[in-house]
């Protein structure tokens, strides 16, 4: 018996132990490699039987300790068929604690192994500890030798067979595919082995090529990045197998570590230590060999396995050597960098994040991508061995997407391949994958699989879950044998799930490891603990639902071990793993389901987020993973429009992830995978996807391999928009391939294809395709852009939905007239395009469809390739522009292009410049973009009678700037020109012509025709060049203007330019030298403007004499630095020997202080001056009259610097003048003695108009001293004075003289001392009859003395005071002022609103005898308010007006009026209006009222009367016989107030006046009215607008009106009245009719006509207003006309081009006519037209107002063009017209009558009486 069993004392049990395992020696050899990886079993004797074997094996079990001994007895309970009379005794007496010894005698002593690796027994030998052996060479290449073979037998001995697990097929572990690996573009090798394909053209790379980087000494290190699951362990021990098997011979030695198990490591290494103690050690000379490995770096790979597990951090020292002891990571860092073992290869592996700063900049990045179909394919093929299981499985991988989705992952294909091994047999065609849906399900599908005998354990599944989720928490993978139970290390044993191997934690320490087959799995089994353990409460759960993101390069440095634990968890809360929690939590469905409900709400709420795109996709992984539509639906809906993905790696299965969410989303979506490595079928997810309307692939580092893939799948996709392949560095093949798609997609609007390799085969390639494609509207590139721009046709993608060729077939001939209806804008700039290109180019274009543009620019075409692109315009049929810029143009190839282009019909213009490169040919539109253009021409031709000779062409332009050209290149130049018949504009600016080329050009223009414009700018010319341009006015029938800058060299000649500057193009160019016969023949005046220049005695003298020979009318417009007194009096001299002058300006130019005298003077030497004007000595403008004018001069002397010293002397010079209209003397320096001398002088001027001296310094004692001095003035009629910020002074003059002044004053701040002095000035000023005091400073008592003091012998005077304390005194304290008066107050007028007293004075004071009656009544002086009214019947005896307007009338104010109104005998009118008042105020006031028997007016409008109200009202109203005008409007009178006003009116025999106006009488108030208007004999005025009277009452009241014979206004607008009321009044229509209103009424076409004809030749109409009607085509229509018409209203009136002439005719026959309201219509250029003729013809009219109709640009420079004819009219209001802001302002330029401001500026004139 062997001592084991001695030792035990369990002889029985042992050797039924024995027995058992000597049946199955394979199973028991597995389990001792599993248990004991460091064990070298080749030593073991063979010669020994099976039982010594067993027996042996069995005490190396139990020497390795308790633990290890109770997993292996579990493991054979569990695996084995072991009788149930032995496995309880088993279990009982090894599977617990108790029972096992400390120290066990075997035989054999356990000695620690010094490798990693099993197999290999030998000494140790430290590196470190033995001494330097000074040995010979070829002794330390033995010893390197015998290492090396040491090495690779180690490699062979650790990779050599293998058993499969329970369960399992042997192909399981034979069937290895490489993945995908691409090299990442940045860092593509330049080297490859012999037959290895370039990594750029997306092929595979091999193992070889992952050792080919592009550094050739230093460190080679390559960096293999994958997720998880990819194969990056498996790639690295597959590496170090084929070294072992020599297919690696590059390589001497490999070595191989996993960071995993170098962070248990603590202590500090050396690199040999790194090499030799934890890897494997040489049996001698270990310094010898690592000098060998030194020297001989360049053949040793280090792999580092799982870069992103890295824990601890390199030191930061700069030098380190091989025996300074450094972490492990350090020691990576040294060997990337070269600082250890220099010119070795570095392998290492991770997980995409940020990598570690010790890798160098120039490593080579491999990306490692999984499976593709070929390799899914060959990998299942390889599993099954079996032909008929390999085929099921084959045929569920084909028919199943989600299933593929799942095998692009290596892992997940493996897990795969073991479900559908146990599923295949008994399933039928698609069942099996339909029980694979998920990858959770997956993982729950294998641990069914590898269960013995097909059951579970769910208490060991539970205690490994355990153990997986304390791992994943703490970091860790590698488990050491006490952190596993042995039953649990049994159970993971047992399925296959743990793999064990020797781990070194240390020089000498060694242990044994294990970990889960792969960390996904481990993952697995923590959500299960999390999910089916009852110590996980909900909340713990939930917390571990989180979305982790992993930003290249932008997070941390080792990524998380839980970043698929989310995922597993939401696989676990489908439905369809509830049974198999229940099983494995051992509780009800309804517990397991409580938890899977926690999970579905955490996902919800994630849903709910706004999520980066990592977050994102993780997101789809794990709803994807429960299987719920609903919830699928949820996240699709919450996606934002635009989902960004940028700078991470994306796979298939990730793209198959979001593909399925998207397929449950309504809306489109945009997606953006901006610098995201791409897997290269990764795309194939997208195909089919309806959602994706846009989808970018920016430097997605996609391969061509990966378009291979794209391209099909994004023929499934018709509905993309938007497709962007920019910045992929994608070759010919693959951009050729993309674009044969594009007849697939008909929606598509863009395809971006920038910042790829194309070349130029390719580059014409794609213009061909462009040409035929009927979908292309632009191709753009430009260097590294390219972009296809698309507008297809909804018929034209239907039909082209399909189409698979584009280069050229005969599909093409037979689309070619479907091709011609489009046009395509082409630009190639910057493409190095070549003469050759051009004519390939050329060919293509010729058959394709109309062009746009088409943009050449920045090519190398030469002379010879601009030449014929030139030639080829005519047949190019280019629509807009042909840009050649930059190609190398030289001044000899000028003259070739411009001869090539004279033969294109539509050439516009053309424009070269050869000092900035450009060529730029710009073409007229298409006759159907002509159509508007030529409409408006049409219009103008009738307009301006162009001659019929002269046809209606655009004019080319030809702009030749900046070329060199000289006097010698105008000759061939011009005779190339010639051959164009339509050359309007000609441009030689920046040239060197000189005066040699400009004399040379004026003897060849005659031969080129009659142009609009010439411009000989910059071309180094001198003044006298400039004047021998003079006399082309004489020799060019077309030159019109000379506009010349002597210092800026602005040299241009043009024609007549009227309305051709409007931005936008508006007008079309008209041929030069047509004769605008319109308005009057008035011919356009030719314009001479000289800037920038001397102008010397001499300079005046010749060019005065040369403008002597110029037809007129001539304007001149000069401009100088400073202008001698010598020069103006040249200058003014010459003025009268030039008769066809119209207007002389001098402008920015500097006079002297004496020329204010000198063009005094003017008005005396030359008659024909009718205005000077003069502003601050700079600016100058003369205007001169015509023989047949006889209107007065205007002179003005603005900010002269005059003062007191300059008046006499310009006064004596004015006074010679006729008739001075205008003398503005204003912002000068008069001062007060100024003003004073003006003053004595005015009686010498001969001014009729007005007078202006503002902002002149005047004081307040001059204001005081006008008063005096004003009357004495002769003609004065009016002055004004304000000593505000505003400083105005003005006075206006008469003709003749007249009785009263009126003065006012404004902001004078008197004070009280100025009061006396005030009333003094008037006492003496009889002739000064108003006065206006506007914020002066004059309080209530200064007022109150002013009245007291003002004492004038006879006459009435009026005082008008506008004040803020006015609006607050009240009207109590206002008539009390009153009282103070020393004459009789006639008018008094409060209106506290406007601040505003106004009184009229009589004097002397009369006393009236019946209020001296009245007076005595009152003599009870007891009271203040008695003795106030006592003052007041004194004072105001004489009142005939009392106006209170917008005042607050309280109840002792209303009483005084009582009292008071009872008093004025003579009161002629009253009005109390817009008021606040009591019932019983106003029961006062009209208790007051009906004692005034003289009353002729009564105003009570706008105020709030009540029924009461109305009923005292009308209790007064009776007594009132003489009424002469009543005013109730804005009362709310109803119609029973109106029957019983109506019944007091019969009496009221004298009223003129009747307004009613807004009170809602109906028809039933106008039926009233009617019965009492015939009772109305002197009725003049009736307003009953707003009263909502119809048909019914609108008869009676026409019939009515009728009877009155003396109505002169009638306003019955805003009551829809209808046309039989307006037949009704046209048939007896008053005779002296003179305002009518009826706007809004209702009124018809046939109404409108019916009262026109009613209308025409009324002799007394001022005033018609027919506004917000319908009238459209009906405006008025008149034969006779209106001849005393003076406004007419037609807004809102729906009136439209085709009423424009009727409506022009009827008001040439109104000549009185001052205001037209056209607004708010649908008025266009016909109808502006119109107007624009009529205007000349209207001398008194002075606004017409057309804001918001459809007038242009066009049709407001006619109106310029009619106001220029001389009209009186002061503005044409043109807001919201379709004009924008810059023709607008251009326009107001030419023409500031023209307001298009939303605010009126001009001040309108009073609507109505």
């Amino acid at each position: 018996m062997d001592p084991v069993s001695l030792q035990l004392g369990t002889s029985h049990l042992w050797s039924w132990l024995v027995r058992l395992l000597s049946k199955d020696p394979e199973w028991l050899n597995a389990k001792v490699k599993f248990f004991l990886p460091k064990m070298d079993l080749s030593s073991e004797d063979k010669a020994q039987d099976a039982a010594q074997g067993v027996i042996l094996q069995l005490g190396r079990l139990h020497t390795q300790g308790r633990a290890t001994w109770q997993a292996f007895i579990h493991c054979v309970c569990m695996e084995l068929d072991v009788p149930l009379d032995l496995e309880v005794p088993l279990l009982s007496t090894w599977g617990h604690g108790d029972g096992f010894p400390s120290q066990l005698e075997t035989g054999e002593e356990s000695q620690p192994v010094s490798q990693l690796h099993h197999g290999l027994k030998r000494p140790y030998q430290s590196c470190g500890s033995s001494p330097r052996l000074k040995q010979c060479k070829k002794q330390q290449l033995e010893l390197a030798r015998k290492y090396l073979q040491l090495l690779k037998t180690s490699a062979q001995q650790r990779y050599a067979g293998g058993s499969p697990g329970p369960g399992q097929p042997l192909a399981f572990h034979q069937a290895y595919i490489p993945p995908i690996l691409q090299w990442s573009r940045t860092t593509a090798p330049i080297h490859t082995q012999e037959g290895a394909t370039l990594a750029e053209d997306g092929t595979d790379v091999s193992i070889r090529d992952l050792f080919n980087t592009r550094a050739d000494k230093g460190p080679r290190v390559t960096v293999l990045l994958g997720k998880a699951g990819m194969g990056k362990t498996t790639l690295a021990h597959r590496l170090c197998q084929r070294w072992a098997d020599g297919q690696l011979d590059r390589f001497q030695a490999l070595f191989l570590f996993e960071f995993r198990q170098l962070n248990l490591v603590t202590c500090l290494l050396t690199l040999p230590q790194l090499l030799f103690d934890l890897y494997v050690s040489p049996e001698a000379g270990s310094d010898s060999v690592f000098r060998y490995l030194e020297d001989n770096a360049d053949g040793v790979l280090l792999i580092f396995d799982g870069l992103d597990q890295a824990l601890h951090p390199h030191c930061s020292r700069e030098k380190e050597g091989p025996e300074d002891p450094s972490p492990a990571l350090a020691l990576f860092s040294g060997l990337c960098r070269g600082t250890l073992l220099p010119g070795c290869w570095v392998l290492a592996t991770s997980r995409p994040g940020k990598l570690p700063d010790c890798l160098p900049v120039e490593a080579a990045t491999v990306h490692m991508w999984g499976f593709d179909r070929p390799r899914m394919e060959e990998y299942v093929g390889r599993v099954f061995s079996d032909p008929l299981r390999q085929e099921a499985a084959l045929a569920e991988l084909r028919e199943s997407r989600h299933l593929r989705s799942m095998c692009a992952v290596p892992a997940l294909c493996w897990v795969t391949c073991l479900c559908l091994h146990r599923l295949l047999p008994g399933s039928s065609p698609g069942q099996a994958a339909a029980l694979l849906p998920t990858v959770t399900q997956n993982y729950v599908q294998m641990v069914a699989t590898l269960g013995p005998r097909g059951c579970l354990p769910p208490e060991s599944l539970l205690d490994l879950s355990e153990v997986a989720l304390r791992g994943l928490e703490t970091g860790k993978v590698l488990f050491s044998v006490g952190d596993i139970h042995p039953s649990t290390m049994a159970s993971g044993a047992a399925l296959g799930l743990l793999t064990s191997f020797c781990i070194c934690t240390g020089p000498g320490h060694q242990d044994t490891g294990y970990a889960f087959t792969h960390l996904s799995l481990q993952e697995f089994f923590a959500a299960l603990y999390l999910m089916a353990s009852p110590k996980v409460d909900k909340t713990a759960l939930v917390g571990h639902v989180t979305l982790n993101s992993h930003w290249v390069l932008r997070t941390k440095a080792r990524p998380g071990l839980l970043d698929h634990l989310p995922t597993f968890l939401a696989g676990l809360a489908s439905c369809a793993c509830r049974p198999f929690l229940s099983l494995v939590a051992q509780r009800d469905e309804t517990w397991v389901s409580a938890k899977q409900a926690a999970v579905m709400q955490a996902l919800r709420k994630l849903a709910a987020r706004r999520l980066t795109g990592p977050k994102v996709v993780a997101l789809c992984h794990c709803v994807g993973e429960t299987q719920e539509p609903e919830l699928a639906s949820l996240v699709a809906q919450s996606l934002p429009y635009h989902l960004s993905f940028h700078n991470f790696p994306l796979t298939y299965t990730d793209l198959a992830a979001l593909t399925n969410i998207l397929g449950h989303r309504n809306a489109p979506i945009h997606l953006d995978f901006e610098g995201c490595p791409l897997e290269p079928h990764c795309p194939e997810a997208l195909a089919g996807c309806k959602q994706v309307e846009n989808l970018r692939l920016s430097g997605s580092k996609i391969t061509a391999r990966g378009i291979g893939h794209l391209v099909p799948a994004l023929r499934l996709c018709p509905q993309l928009e938007e497709v962007s392949f920019q910045d992929n560095q994608l070759k010919d093949w693959a951009v050729l391939n993309i674009v044969e798609v594009l007849p697939c997609l008909p929606r598509l609007q863009k395809l971006d294809l920038s910042r790829n390799n194309v070349s130029m085969s390719t580059l014409l390639c794609l213009t061909k395709v462009a040409v035929a494609c009927p979908t292309v509207r632009t191709l753009q590139v430009r260097e590294a852009d390219l972009i296809f721009l698309l507008s297809p046709p909804a018929e034209t993608a239907a039909e082209l939905q399909g189409a698979p060729d584009l280069l050229g077939n005969a599909g093409q001939r037979r689309r070619r007239a479907e091709l011609q209806d489009r046009s395509l804008t082409l630009r190639l700039q910057q493409c190095h395009l070549r003469v050759h290109d051009v004519q390939e180019l050329i060919a293509q274009l010729q058959e394709g469809p109309h062009l746009d543009v088409v943009d050449l620019s920045g090519n190398q075409l030469d002379d010879e390739g601009c030449r014929l692109m030139a030639e080829a315009t005519s047949q190019l049929r280019i629509a807009r522009k042909l840009d050649l810029s930059d190609n190398g143009l030289s001044v000899d190839g000028v003259h070739c292009v411009l001869s090539a282009a004279s033969t294109c019909q539509t050439l516009e213009e053309l424009h070269i410049s050869l000092l900035h490169k450009t060529v730029v040919f710009t073409f007229a539109p298409e006759p159907e973009q002509q159509k508007g253009i030529r409409r408006r021409a049409a219009l103008w031709v009738s307009l301006t009678h162009l001659m019929p000779s002269e046809p209606l062409l655009h004019a080319t332009r030809i702009r030749l700037t900046h070329c060199g050209l000289q006097a010698k290149h105008l000759e061939p130049l011009c005779r190339a020109l010639r051959g164009s018949c339509r050359l309007g504009h000609l441009d030689f600016s920046g040239n060197a012509l000189g005066d040699e080329g400009v004399a040379q050009l004026a003897r060849l223009l005659p031969g080129l025709g009659a142009l609009q414009s010439l411009d000989l700018s910059e071309n180094g010319l001198s003044l006298d060049a400039v004047l021998m341009l003079a006399p082309c006015f004489a020799t060019l029938q077309w030159l019109l203007h000379l506009d010349i800058s002597s210092e800026s060299q602005h040299v241009i000649l043009r024609g007549d330019r009227r309305g051709r500057d409007l931005a936008g193009g508006s007008l079309p160019q008209f041929p030069a030298g047509a004769q605008f016969l319109a308005f009057g023949q008035r011919r356009v005046p030719r314009t001479f403007c000289l800037s920038q220049c001397q102008l010397e005695p001499l300079s005046l003298t010749r060019l005065c004499e040369t403008l002597e020979k110029c037809p007129g009318p001539l304007e001149v417009k000069l401009s100088c630095e400073v202008l001698s007194d010598k020069s103006l009096e040249t200058l003014l001299h010459h003025l009268p020997r030039l008769p066809q002058l119209r207007l002389l300006r001098l402008s920015q130019t500097k006079l002297s202080p004496k020329s204010p005298l000198l063009l005094a003077d003017l008005f005396s030497l030359c008659p024909r001056v009718q205005k000077v004007d003069l502003r601050s000595l700079y600016h100058v403008t003369l205007h001169f009259k015509s023989s047949e004018e006889r209107e007065g001069e205007c002179c003005g002397f603005t900010d002269c610097g005059l003062s007191q010293e300059h008046v006499e002397p310009l006064c004596w010079l004015l006074s010679k003048c006729e008739e001075l209209n205008q003398l503005d003397l204003s912002a000068n320096m008069l001062g007060d003695d100024g003003l004073q001398c003006l003053l004595e002088c005015l009686p010498q001027l001969p001014i009729s108009g007005s007078l202006d001296l503002s902002h002149n310094s005047i004081s307040l004692e001059s204001a005081l001293g006008l008063v005096k001095t004003l009357p004495s003035c002769p003609r004065v009629r009016e002055a004004s004075v304000n000593l505000g910020s505003e400083q105005s002074f003005w006075m206006h003059f008469s003709r003749q003289e007249e009785a009263g002044k009126t003065l006012r004053l404004s902001q004078c701040s008197f004070g009280p001392e100025h009061v006396p002095r005030l009333a003094a000035g008037l006492n003496q000023s009889l002739k000064l009859t108003a006065l206006t005091l506007t914020q002066c400073c004059l309080g209530l008592e200064q007022l109150t003395l002013l009245l007291s003091l003002l004492r004038w012998p006879v006459g009435l005077f009026s005082l008008r005071v506008e004040e803020p304390w006015v609006g607050k005194a009240g009207v109590l304290a206002l008539l009390e002022v009153c009282t103070q008066a020393s004459g009789n107050v006639t008018e008094i007028s409060i209106s506290e609103t406007q601040q505003q007293l106004c009184l009229q004075l009589e004097f002397p004071r009369q006393e009236n005898p019946e209020a001296v009656a009245l007076r005595l009544v009152h003599c009870d002086l007891g009271t203040h308010h008695n003795l106030l009214v006592w003052r007041l019947m004194e004072t105001c005896a004489r009142l005939r007006q009392l106006s209170l307007s917008q005042v607050n009338l309280c109840d002792t104010s209303s009483l005084l009026l009582q009292s008071l109104l009872q008093s004025l005998s003579e009161l002629k009118t009253f009005r109390l209006t817009s008021s606040c008042v009591s019932s019983k105020g106003l029961a006062h006031v009209m208790s007051g009222l009906s004692h005034c028997y003289h009353l002729e007016e009564l105003d009570l409008s706008n105020n709030r009367f009540g029924e009461e109200d109305t009923r005292v009202l009308m209790g007064v109203l009776e007594g009132m016989c003489r009424l002469k005008r009543l005013n109730l409007s804005h009362l709310p009178l109803g119609s029973a107030a109106l029957a019983e006003l109506t019944q007091g009116l019969s009496h009221m025999t004298l009223l003129q006046s009747l307004r009613l106006s807004h009170n809602q009488i109906r028809d039933i108030g106008a039926q009233h009215l009617a019965a009492v208007l015939s009772e109305l004999p002197e009725l003049r005025k009736i307003d009953l607008s707003g009263n909502g009277i119809g048909p019914a009452g609108g008869v009676q009241l026409a019939e009515s009106l009728a009877l009155c014979k003396h109505l002169e206004e009638l306003m019955l607008g805003y009551n829809v009245l209808g046309n039989d009321t307006v037949l009704r009044l046209a048939q007896r229509l008053p005779h002296h009719l003179r305002v009518l209103h009826l706007p809004s009424s209702g009124l018809s076409l046939e109404g409108l006509l019916i009262l026109s004809q009613a209308l025409d030749g009324c002799p007394y109409v001022e005033e018609i207003s027919l506004a917000e009607n319908s009238l459209a085509i009906g405006v008025p229509h008149f034969r006779q006309g209106l001849p005393l018409l003076r406004q007419i209203d037609l807004v809102s009136c729906e009136i439209d081009n085709h009423a424009a002439k009727p409506l022009a005719a009827s008001l040439v026959l109104c000549p009185a006519l001052e205001e037209i309201l056209l607004s708010w219509n649908l008025l266009g250029d016909e109808a502006a037209a119109e107007l624009a003729q009529v205007l000349p013809q209207m001398g008194r009219l002075k606004r017409m107002d057309l804001e918001k109709n459809r007038i242009t640009a066009c049709g407001a420079w006619l109106l310029v063009e009619g106001l220029a004819q001389g009209s009186g009219i002061q503005v044409i209001r043109l807001w919201n017209n379709p004009i924008s802001p810059d023709v607008a302002q251009h326009l107001q330029s030419q023409e500031p009558r023209l307001d298009f401001a939303f605010f009126d500026k001009q001040p309108q004139p009073p609507r109505g009486s």
